[in-house]
């Protein structure tokens, strides 16, 4: 099963405050863990909500960052290959203490498979998946 780790935002990592030199060399050491155990499909940190953006839909209007609501904004994210819930909540819990300074939160969403959609996911869109899939991967 895949998931989405995702690690909320606080107010320092809002503020542009960038992690010591100690914490990158322990996120990078739990990083290679991830990698070597073929867990870590993908990852990165984000910049702060006041460099980006968030679009409105259908209305498509374009709301300039900074965004107040700290608890809803992400810092960064993973995207592992996991066999169960419970072995992300292990790994999760072996990350360092405060990956984003202050009381960090991480939470971990399942992503969805095509089986999930059921019926409504026709052959000929599974299909499509596929061959989409396969375009990324090749452009990656």
């Amino acid at each position: 099963m895949r998931v989405m780790v995702l690690i909320k935002a606080t107010e320092r990592s809002e503020a542009g405050e960038m992690p010591s030199e100690e914490l990158l060399s322990q996120m990078m050491a739990f990083n290679e863990e991830l990698v070597k155990a073929g867990v870590m499909l993908a990852g990165d940190g984000l910049h702060p909500s006041s460099k980006g953006v968030r679009v409105t839909l259908p209305e498509r209007k374009v709301i300039d960052g900074p965004f107040t609501e700290t608890k809803e904004l992400l810092a960064g994210y993973w995207l592992w290959e996991v066999k169960s819930l419970d072995e992300a909540i292990e790994w999760v819990k072996r990350l360092p203490d405060d990956p984003v300074g202050d009381e960090s939160v991480v939470e971990i969403r399942p992503v969805f498979e095509a089986d999930d959609f059921g019926e409504e996911f026709t052959p000929e869109l599974r299909e499509k998946e596929q061959r989409l899939r396969q375009q990324v991967e090749a452009n990656q």
